[in-house]
């Protein structure tokens, strides 16, 4: 690795990196990896604007070298439309997790995809409500055990939302994938559904989505390894990786 840049980025960010302290095993550090490498390599870094909201995914707006918005939990894609509107030219990328864009923001969400909003929204989905204690959340999977389901979900308490195949069945959407980073394999597929994301905004198709499954050790109450292993056994049959929806005319 070149010591003093990564992914062409300085080093200095590299000291955020190590000021901003993840729960141990948490993968969001790794898809903030996925952002920088893209937006450097398709040479948007000046004209990027990434909003993220106030809950685990803050921590990018510490370390991203674009300019950053933070607006309150579950209105940064409210904020995002009226940057894209505002500043067409600008390519925003909106980074929350399940609780920000498919709990408090979904009628947010729901309406962006609908009206074709030229941003791309990007979703990591871990599963519960890591930042305030670990609470079901739309995307818990049937049996996982959370701080408010400790006998595990049941039918009485609601299904899994699948949001990227929610977000393909709407017209206005250019673009919806899931992806995950557990593996090598699913790092580099994640990062080449971004580029296609992004690129649907840039050629101004229409509202572009890509979900990431994000391990969470700590809210799973799990060692990191043992993380791995249940999305890989649990969690990505109930979300299936993949491109659900890609076209260049709506």
């Amino acid at each position: 690795m070149n010591k003093e840049r990564i992914c062409g980025l300085p080093n200095i960010w590299l000291s955020h990196f190590a000021e901003r302290q993840e729960c141990g095993g948490c993968q969001y550090p790794i898809v903030y990896r996925i952002i920088f490498e893209v937006i450097e390599e398709m040479g948007i870094v000046g004209e990027t604007v990434v909003v993220g909201g106030a809950a685990c995914g803050a921590g990018i707006l510490l370390n991203t070298p674009t300019d950053t918005v933070m607006p309150n939990h579950g209105q940064c894609i409210d904020v995002a439309t009226g940057i894209k509107r505002a500043s067409p030219e600008s390519i925003v990328l909106v980074f929350g997790g399940d609780g920000d864009v498919a709990a408090i923001g979904a009628g947010a969400f729901l309406n962006a995809a609908g009206r074709a909003e030229k941003f791309t929204q990007l979703m990591l989905n871990n599963g519960h409500y890591a930042m305030t204690g670990g609470q079901l959340a739309p995307t818990s999977i049937m049996g996982q055990i959370t701080s408010t389901t400790p006998e595990g979900r049941n039918p009485s308490l609601g299904y899994p939302i699948n949001m990227a195949e929610l977000a393909a069945a709407i017209k206005g959407v250019a673009f919806s994938a899931r992806g995950a980073v557990n593996n090598i394999k699913n790092f580099h597929q994640t990062k080449s559904y971004l580029k296609r994301a992004l690129q649907k905004q840039m050629d101004g198709v229409g509202f572009s989505f890509l979900e990431i499954l994000s391990a969470c050790p700590t809210g799973w109450h799990m060692s990191p390894l043992e993380s791995l292993k249940w999305m890989e056994g649990q969690m990505i049959p109930q979300f299936p990786l993949g491109e659900f929806k890609n076209v260049d005319q709506l």
